[in-house]
């Protein structure tokens, strides 16, 4: 691999871990189509690398939300408890159907979802009325939070299990959304428990990859070490930017490279 691949990787790991981090979703969902289409990538290979990036990014960023206290250990355990079998599933299905369904079924799913969080977060609705400090709002409304219900995180867990593996992603770009309009988890508290399980779900399918050599660990080294950097400043950002805004830009994105990998 020639240095100017390497720094180009390094700096896409910035991007997926700083954006990554603050979105909860792993930074995945940028790693692997740079690699699949800036990089021609074959897709079981770009998937297994992408599923350890989410790795280290998720790893990076729960340390900084862990000090922030923002983690709900509970609901992340148990939502990982139903993704290790569906991880599984999910590695075992792409070694089975990757090729042309991968980009279709990674596409659809990135569009939908991006065209329901901008429908769900209209760019005027900022500018309504002025809120009280993001953390501080946030936190009065998770002290008067319940245990969330485990018979509907065990199957939310295996499903996003599956989707972590199988796109190599991580499934926080889905998770966090169901945390925030299903349960009515706060969107700050909700991308840092979606980074808390995909650090323990992610594990058993970045083991399983290895099982089946799909990792490129040129990849992993560059991209991680960008994304080791990118998730500390997302960190940090994260504080300071509304949870509408953010889903607003994630939207915007999933949309984006969804179209752009129908025409792949």
């Amino acid at each position: 691999m020639s240095l100017t691949t390497g720094l180009l990787l390094l700096a896409v790991g910035m991007l997926a871990g700083g954006y990554g981090t603050i979105v909860g979703a792993g930074g995945g969902f940028i790693f692997v189509p740079a690699l699949l289409l800036i990089f021609d990538m074959d897709p079981a290979l770009a998937a297994g690398s992408g599923i350890v990036i989410v790795l280290i990014n998720s790893l990076s960023g729960v340390i900084g939300y862990a000090k922030q206290n923002r983690i709900d250990y509970r609901t992340g355990i148990i939502l990982s408890a139903g993704a290790f079998p569906g991880s599984l599933l999910g590695v075992w299905l792409l070694q089975i159907y990757s090729s042309n369904y991968f980009y279709i079924v990674f596409a659809t799913l990135l569009i939908a979802l991006g065209i329901f969080l901008f429908a769900k977060n209209s760019p005027f609705a900022s500018f309504k009325k002025k809120k009280m400090p993001i953390i501080e709002e946030e936190r009065n409304l998770v002290a008067k939070k319940q245990d969330l219900p485990i018979k509907w995180l065990v199957p939310i867990g295996f499903f996003m299990g599956v989707l972590s593996s199988y796109l190599g992603i991580g499934g926080g770009w889905l998770l966090v959304p169901i945390l925030i309009y299903i349960f009515k988890i706060p969107a700050h508290y909700a991308t840092a428990t979606s980074l808390f399980s995909l650090t323990l779900y992610s594990t058993v399918g970045v083991v399983s990859q290895i099982f089946y050599s799909s990792i490129d660990w040129q990849i992993v080294f560059w991209g991680g070490a960008g994304v080791i950097i990118g998730s500390q400043i997302g960190v940090s950002l994260s504080q300071k930017i509304p949870g509408k805004v953010i889903l607003q830009l994630l939207s915007v994105l999933l949309v984006g490279i969804g179209f752009r990998m129908f025409f792949y």
